[in-house]
């Protein structure tokens, strides 16, 4: 229905790790718009960005919304990243991936999803991306609850699917573009793909 999403839009794993971080709670054409900011600047690297002014950061990525707040997060992601990894992505790939996740989550700002989307769409670690589209989606065909936390929905698609970096990054991004076009504030589920399926509403 879709074809290849081909996500995460990015030109190095360093922009993706930093669009995970400046997606919370904005829309993606917001956080483009902060990234395109950074590389009109020639700011977009990690040794650069962590010696910016924490203000000057802020400015800059005004555009994604809550940027004090996303500035002072970027800030504690680019300590970790220079302390621990030298500054360099692909420095983190050579850490066991349960390891690797509790250090980001030890990261002031950094929750699951977003730690897991560094995880596999940054670092190519095969583990699955949960969002507020999968919740909503698994809840329409009967297949989760929207209080189901995290973890659990998480395990139901890892129990389930080959752990695949390729996969998981495709299934994620699809359920991302069926929810953006379907499961919006007024739903669309009279026209959803997904209706006949066993189960859905």
């Amino acid at each position: 229905m879709y074809g290849p999403r081909n996500w995460w839009p990015a030109d190095s794993d360093f922009e993706v790790a930093v669009g995970a971080i400046l997606t919370q709670n904005t829309n993606w054409q917001n956080v483009e718009r902060a990234i395109l900011n950074l590389k009109a600047k020639k700011l977009l690297s990690p040794l650069k960005l962590h010696k910016l002014n924490i203000k000057r950061l802020a400015r800059l990525i005004r555009s994604c919304g809550y940027y004090n707040i996303k500035a002072k997060r970027l800030k504690s992601f680019l300590d970790f990243l220079v302390s621990g990894y030298g500054g360099k992505i692909e420095n983190m790939r050579t850490m066991p991936l349960p390891a690797l996740r509790e250090e980001l989550l030890d990261v002031n700002g950094i929750g699951p999803e977003t730690a897991d989307s560094i995880l596999l769409y940054a670092i190519k670690k095969p583990i699955f991306v949960v969002d507020a589209y999968t919740k909503r989606i698994l809840t329409c065909l009967r297949l989760s609850t929207l209080d189901s936390d995290y973890s659990e929905v998480q395990k139901l698609f890892m129990d389930n699917l080959p752990r695949r970096v390729k996969l998981y990054n495709e299934f994620h991004a699809l359920i991302v573009e069926h929810g953006k076009s379907f499961c919006k504030k007024n739903p669309k589920c009279d026209i959803c793909a997904l209706r006949p399926i066993k189960g859905a509403r």
